[in-house]
């Protein structure tokens, strides 16, 4: 008798099997029921610990970790060689620190940024990152990966420190390709890193719209054997060094060209809708079909270069085109090219006639051909005029993106510096980044000592005053200058006049805007006029509105608002409110409950199914 009172286990008799213990199995064995058991990291971390066998086992380089690592993190297999050596219990710490690290990150945006518009001071926290870069990206497409309904504001700065980090990568690999020798550069990579830029969350990848032109390029073929079976760019060694010399078998190439872009697959320049920044995106032009002279030049020129006809972009003043040398070894006479209208269904043209396509004369130098950084600079240059356009959110990212590309193919230019001086100044973002960029300015051109004196004056003043932020209003709705106050933020409401749906992120109670604002809305015709409670709303078409208390009424089939700044505001959506995130209801600290006993009536929500705010915080 054992001395805890147990019995020791008795040996097998005579004749009777030996037992088997999970240590005495095959390895191979051990590696298959520790794979398929759906374990996690700590029952394997406790198995190896349990004996030496087991430990043996689930050594990092082993079957066992490289397991489960697949398995929680399948999409960061492609980093990984089939043939290298990977010490796979070090790669998943790794990789679970990091997402540790991004948690910690992601969480604290919404309590030191609440209050600014773009967290720009907040990305060093980024920057100086102590795990894998993929590691900290993958953790953050987890969180936007979460729940639709729940983790918003989480989402909500997950995405920007996505969107910086992916940019700050295409910026470094812009550089690294304009840096290349010329002969090493292509149109179609470049104007991939600027559509990857302005898109940094889209899947956008050079190999993908490669694959996009290769189609296109057998079809071409296809188009070319039936005129030409013997064609040279048919070969099977045809490459991108092919290069035809006879101008036949080159008008053949672009009339298989034309053939397949504009009669089979249909492209088309966007006359209808031209300032639309999409037109700039290849993959967006290879998925709509549609583009402007610039982005469909490129896709024409580098079908053509991979047949063998070897067209130059020419920056025509409003209208971008192509030329095609029509003499051997090309030529210093614009007479001696044609010239090829990519956004016109690839229709060549004489010098005179690309005169009458933009309504006058032009000199000689504006026929050249030019560089790739060049076309680059007019493709930026367009993005950015679109940025100018209009004076909204979306505007105003376009043009800080193509601010920023500009600035990295031209950094010392004196006029896009001021302008994103003046951007960041206008944005109220970014004052420490105003004054360098200002100080920047000053040591470049002296002269410009006026403008940058008046900025860096009122950024100074705006630092300061950031010094003196005392912090948040809080808006007590037991204060008797809110007894007015009906709607609470969170509620789902829909504007009488206008019909659209929109959800409260903040009040006021009376109108709080300036008298030019009031007599260009028409506030003093509404019966209360501006003395009525105001409220902050978050519209379903992605705009930000004021409204009157007299124009919103509840809306009784509420839904999702689908606009970009919800996670800025509300952690959850619980199918009939918003729940407000801990900043919002700082600033508004009794709305919570109101909002949610305006739900129980309006609604008829069962107390059973739906939980109080203060729950569904915790």
């Amino acid at each position: 008798m054992a001395a805890s009172g147990r019995s020791a286990p008795a040996s097998p008799g005579p004749g009777e099997p030996e037992a088997v213990g999970l240590a005495t199995l095959p390895g191979e064995l051990l590696e298959l029921i520790l794979c398929s058991a759906g374990l996690l990291h700590t029952d394997i971390g406790s198995a190896s610990c349990s004996c030496r066998r087991l430990r043996e086992v689930c050594q990092g380089r082993g079957k066992v970790w490289r397991h489960l690592f697949r398995s929680r993190w399948p999409l960061l297999m492609k980093y990984y060689s089939q043939t290298e050596s990977i010490d796979w219990f070090e790669e998943y710490k790794a990789r679970h620190n990091a997402g540790l690290e991004a948690q910690r990150i992601v969480a604290s945006f919404s309590k030191r940024f609440f209050a600014e518009h773009v967290p720009c001071d907040g990305f060093s926290d980024v920057e100086t990152l102590r795990c894998s870069g993929r590691f900290f990206e993958d953790e953050l497409m987890s969180i936007l990966n979460m729940d639709g309904r729940k983790g918003l504001t989480l989402k909500y700065y997950a995405k920007k420190i996505l969107y910086f980090i992916r940019q700050q990568n295409i910026l470094r690999s812009l550089k690294k390709f304009l840096e290349q020798p010329v002969e090493q550069q292509s149109f179609l990579e470049g104007a991939v890193l600027i559509d990857q830029y302005c898109n940094p969350l889209s899947d956008i990848c050079l190999e993908s719209v490669q694959t996009q032109i290769g189609d296109i390029l057998d079809k071409v073929k296809k188009v070319l054997q039936v005129k030409n079976c013997r064609h040279p760019s048919l070969s099977s060694k045809a490459g991108k060094d092919l290069l035809l010399e006879d101008v036949e078998l080159q008008q053949q190439v672009l009339d298989a060209v034309n053939c397949v872009l504009y009669v089979q697959l249909k492209y088309r320049g966007n006359k209808a809708d031209y300032y639309n920044p999409l037109n700039s995106y290849i993959h967006q032009v290879l998925i709509r079909r549609t583009g402007i002279p610039i982005s469909l030049s490129v896709l024409y020129l580098t079908v053509a270069r991979q047949l063998g006809v070897r067209l130059q972009p020419v920056n025509f003043p409003s209208h971008f085109l192509l030329r095609w040398s029509q003499v051997a070894n090309g030529s210093s006479d614009i007479s001696d090219y044609v010239y090829i209208d990519a956004f016109g269904n690839g229709k060549q043209l004489t010098v005179r006639e690309c005169e009458y396509l933009i309504g006058h004369h032009v000199t000689e130098e504006f026929y050249g051909s030019v560089s790739i950084t060049e076309v680059l600079q007019r493709m930026v240059g367009n993005l950015l005029s679109l940025g100018k356009r209009e004076s909204s959110d979306a505007s105003y990212q376009l043009l800080r993106d193509s601010l920023d590309l500009y600035l990295a193919m031209y950094p010392d230019n004196v006029q896009h510096l001021m302008l994103q001086a003046r951007l960041y100044f206008h944005l109220g973002i970014w004052p420490e980044k105003v004054l360098d960029i200002l100080q920047h300015i000053q040591a470049l051109d002296p002269s410009q000592h006026g403008a940058v004196g008046y900025l860096v004056q009122h950024t100074l003043e705006h630092i300061e005053r950031k010094k003196q932020d005392t912090g948040p209003e809080v808006k007590e709705r037991s204060d008797e200058k809110h007894q007015d106050v009906q709607f609470s933020v969170g509620l789902i409401m829909k504007h009488k006049r206008y019909g659209y749906s929109c959800v409260i992120y903040g009040w006021d109670p009376t109108c709080m805007m300036g008298l030019e604002w009031i007599r260009n809305v028409g506030v003093h015709s509404l019966p209360h006029g501006p003395s009525q409670p105001f409220y902050n709303v978050l519209v379903e078409d992605g705009s930000c509105r004021y409204a009157a208390q007299e124009n919103l009424e509840y809306n009784l089939e509420p839904q999702e608002i689908s606009h970009w700044e919800i996670g800025h505001y509300f952690s959850e959506f619980t199918g009939t409110y918003y729940v407000a995130n801990e900043e919002l209801q700082v600033r508004y600290p009794g709305d919570s409950e109101s909002t949610y006993n305006v739900v129980q009536k309006i609604y008829k929500t069962g107390k059973d199914t739906d939980a109080t705010p203060q729950q569904q915080e915790s």
